[in-house]
């Protein structure tokens, strides 16, 4: 799939625990890759929750939620940040109203590449 490097606010929610405020560094129909300051292991169940602003909605900011399961794990030396790639299982799209050209372009095409 394309990856699109897109640097997007994200809060992920590791499996049971706390959550953690990163952002994407690439993101595609079908996985998003972001650092944690925390190791993970691959296999791992992630929920994420991205926010596309105006400038690439061209409309409103929307909210997207998604499980994920972690596929790659990066530690490069010496940073303490994590490189976590994840693959996309399920999505849900938190806004709806007021952008419905957009929203159903998005969601048809991210049915499409599942």
């Amino acid at each position: 799939m394309r990856r699109f490097d897109m640097r997007l606010p994200a809060v992920v929610r590791l499996d049971g625990a706390a959550e953690f405020c990163t952002e994407t560094q690439n993101v595609s129909a079908r996985g998003v890759f972001f650092y944690l300051d925390r190791a993970v292991s691959a296999g791992t169940k992630l929920e994420v929750t991205l926010t596309f602003p105006p400038h690439i909605t061209l409309t409103e900011a929307l909210r997207v939620r998604f499980t994920a399961r972690v596929v790659r794990v990066e530690h490069p030396l010496p940073s303490l940040r994590i490189g976590t790639a994840a693959m996309i299982e399920n999505y849900e799209f938190l806004r709806s109203n007021g952008t419905q050209d957009f929203l159903g372009a998005l969601q048809q095409e991210w049915k499409e590449s599942h």
